[in-house]
């Protein structure tokens, strides 16, 4: 079988996912032409569908002087970096080992895009490449149009425009109440722990589920949680402010306030679960509630550890707290921990088992195309996923994220 000759469009922030909901890789001239016009229809002026209709262009130039070829477009991540690099890394090692093609012909928006080409030119040979401008000057392109382009992306102007903007209001408010820079310090190095951690963007993602509706049968918990929520930071104010007349400073301050409020902001988090629970119930996705009680464990036991952590520190009043019962609470807390993950595991093998997924689409967390279903394993606790290739290969039941129009699975790392 002839080697084809691989046109491949690069799309390194995967704005064919966030804005179109095409999942990655695009694969045939057919695929490249609709995601290209979705692209256009969802954003107008975005360069990538403009890109893809090139190579698609080429594609039928090529192909009408006889060569064998096939067009790709191979996604990334909105983050851009490392994130992107790798998914479309591993993109690119399955179209090679699935085509066997040994050259390429790459196609960018000369964008960030020219950062990918020493990762393609490690896996295949490049013959040729081409830059497409659209109605700008070429350095244009590469900065004044990329910046204003990017200010426009919430990702990224909630960094160059939003975390500016938060620091000179803290600054503005720690002046006008007297206070010096140690409070916004803790703000901003909060923040930086949250960023280096993903938990922003979990957060992010739980705020983007989150749907109040009176509707809803869930309203009443999230109304509830709303109520809990401003009461903690009443209390936290009353136990900041007596923290400090008692003359706790430092560590002992913060564990008195976490000692005395974490059980409040657990029981706001819990309160969201159950109506978020109470959604997933009605509308008969029974896997996601197997997902937020995984969570309520999770934010249990650690609010079980930071509570005692918390108490031994400061043991200002009996019951005191020795550093015995601190690592015996850890210790059963592992253990707990490790049996609810293993029912909860089990469990959702046997709500995956029980729903219908044949040939549904199934994606990675980055929105990548990986296939269709093929078959559910049962006896093995595999999901079969049929690639675009007519390929199978099986991922385990534990990287499911979620179950919806398509299924959403962990492949970093699996």
């Amino acid at each position: 079988m002839e080697r084809p000759l691989l046109i491949i469009c690069i799309d390194r922030d995967n704005d064919l996912y966030e804005k179109a909901k095409v999942s990655g890789p695009v694969i045939g001239r057919e695929n490249n032409l609709q995601g290209a016009i979705k692209l256009s229809l969802a954003d107008p002026e975005d360069p990538d569908s403009n890109t893809m209709f090139y190579a698609v262009k080429l594609y039928d130039q090529l192909k009408k002087d006889g060569e064998n070829v096939e067009v790709v477009t191979l996604t990334g991540h909105k983050k851009l970096g490392y994130t992107a690099d790798r998914e479309i890394s591993e993109q690119l090692d399955r179209i090679i080992e699935n085509t066997n093609a040994t050259s390429a012909i790459l196609v960018s928006d000369g964008a960030s895009d020219e950062e990918v080409i020493p990762i393609i030119k490690s896996r295949i040979k490049i013959n040729s490449s081409k830059i497409v401008f659209v109605k700008q000057a070429k350095e244009l392109e590469k900065t004044y149009f990329v910046l204003l382009e990017k200010l426009k992306d919430p990702y990224y102007s909630r960094i160059i425009i939003g975390i500016p903007a938060i620091l000179l209001l803290m600054f503005s408010l720690s002046s006008y109440f007297g206070l010096s820079w140690q409070p916004v310090g803790m703000v901003v190095g909060i923040y930086l722990i949250m960023k280096g951690l993903g938990i922003d963007d979990l957060i992010i993602t739980v705020l983007k589920d989150f749907r109040f509706s009176f509707g809803n049968p869930s309203w009443i918990a999230y109304i509830g949680a709303a109520f809990v929520f401003m009461v903690g930071l009443l209390v936290s104010y009353l136990v900041f402010g007596e923290g400090i007349s008692i003359g706790l400073k430092n560590e002992k301050l913060i564990s008195y306030l976490l000692s005395n409020t974490a059980i409040i902001f657990v029981s706001c988090f819990l309160f969201v679960i159950i109506g978020k629970s109470i959604d997933a119930m009605a509308e008969g996705k029974k896997f996601l509630v197997t997902r937020y009680a995984l969570y309520s464990v999770a934010v249990l036991l650690a609010a079980m550890i930071l509570k005692t952590g918390s108490d031994w520190v400061v043991n200002l009043r009996e019951p005191y707290v020795s550093l015995s019962d601190f690592l015996i609470t850890l210790v059963l807390a592992i253990v707990a921990g490790y049996v609810s993950t293993y029912v909860i595991k089990e469990i959702r093998g046997e709500v995956l088992v029980k729903m219908k997924l044949g040939m549904k689409e199934v994606t990675n967390e980055y929105g990548t195309f990986l296939g269709t279903v093929a078959e559910i394993d049962e006896g093995a606790g595999k999901i079969v996923i049929q690639t675009p290739f007519q390929k199978k290969y099986s991922l385990p039941f534990s990287t499911v994220i979620n179950v919806g129009e398509s299924i959403i699975v962990k492949t970093s790392g699996a």
